[in-house]
C-alpha cells in the first residue's frame, strides 16, 4: 500500500493529489481497457487463454509468427504492469498535515 504523507500551508493540497491520483487512474483503467481489447483478439482468433498461450505456444504456432508473437506477449506483460500500478493507485492512503505559513 502507498501512504502518502502530504505537509502543506495549502488548504486544499490533498484534494489536488487526490485529484491527480484519480486522473492517473483513469488513465491507466483506458490502457487496461485497451490492453484487455488486444488480447482478446488473439483470444479470440487463436481459442485459448493468455496463460496456455504463454504456456505452450511459440512464434512458429501463430499465423502471423515473430510479430503476432510479440505482440501478444507484450500485450500480457503491458498489462501485467498496468493492473499493477493501477492496484496500488487504488489503494493509496492520504495522511495530511495543516502547516502554517
Amino acid at each position: 500500500m502507498i501512504r502518502l504523507e502530504i505537509k502543506s500551508d495549502f488548504k486544499d493540497a490533498e484534494s489536488l493529489i487526490r485529484s491527480a491520483v484519480h486522473s492517473e487512474i483513469k488513465r491507466l483503467e483506458i490502457g487496461l481497457g485497451r490492453t484487455d481489447r488486444e488480447i482478446r483478439k488473439f483470444k479470440d482468433k487463436y481459442r485459448i487463454s493468455s496463460g496456455m498461450f504463454v504456456r505452450e505456444y511459440a512464434a512458429e504456432d501463430l499465423d502471423g509468427g515473430d510479430d503476432e508473437y510479440v505482440s501478444w506477449v507484450g500485450e500480457i506483460k503491458i498489462r501485467r504492469k498496468i493492473a499493477g500500478e493501477l492496484g496500488r493507485l487504488k489503494e493509496t492512503e492520504y495522511v495530511t498535515q495543516q502547516i502554517s505559513a
